[in-house]
């Protein structure tokens, strides 16, 4: 049976800031890093004490720090993968979110929503944006490893869950799961019927 905790890195200098995150390197606020530590300890709590964990994690500060706490509460070593990072708004990268809302333009109700011009010079298509992390989740899962950790961001985990569930990518044009910042999703895949379980999104109980 094969189980991936997906962990939502906890808040980051940028959205205390209210700037626009992306590829922008923010870093872990203080409270960010003691989110870190509750959510190593929860994962602690949900692994096998001797089980062999593979640890994945976004390159950017804010889930590499992530990733730093959990390694060393699970003695798992991160391999980081610039290929989880969150996508890329381009010039809005970094700028106060209220320029990005006077320039973005959402996308349309029906018609081809994943290749969208969002209005703001080098953003990443949504397109790029899944492909690149179904192509991460596919390496991923190439290791036999039982249990796995996943650190990433808000809006990559979608993609992440949509890749465990093999959702088509022509099909994840509407597709937004909601994971709040320090959250963990369980996935599961069971040995008998190998299917592929979506145990529980965005959980939050060890924060509080």
């Amino acid at each position: 049976m094969r189980t991936i905790h997906v962990v939502a890195h906890p808040e980051a200098t940028h959205h205390v800031e209210n700037l626009v995150g992306g590829w922008h390197d923010s870093e872990l606020t203080l409270a960010g890093h003691k989110a870190a530590v509750a959510i190593a300890q929860a994962l602690r709590s949900k692994l096998p004490e001797n089980a062999t964990v593979d640890l994945f994690s976004s390159d950017l500060k804010r889930t590499a720090q992530t990733a730093d706490q959990i390694s060393a509460m699970l003695g798992a070593e991160s391999v980081l993968d610039r290929r989880l990072r969150e996508k890329s708004y381009g010039e809005g990268e970094g700028r106060p979110q209220s320029w990005l809302d006077s320039r973005f333009v959402p996308p349309p109700r029906t018609g081809d929503r994943l290749n969208h011009d969002e209005g703001v010079v080098g953003a990443e298509p949504n397109r790029v944006f899944a492909h690149r992390v179904y192509a991460a989740m596919d390496d991923i899962l190439a290791s036999p490893t039982e249990h796995q950790v996943i650190v990433t961001h808000g809006y990559a985990l979608t993609f992440v869950v949509a890749s465990w569930i093999k959702m088509p990518l022509e099909s994840l044009g509407y597709i937004n799961l909601r994971a709040p910042s320090g959250s963990i999703t369980t996935l599961r895949e069971d040995d008998f019927f190998h299917n592929r379980q979506v145990v529980s999104l965005g959980d939050t109980s060890h924060l509080t």
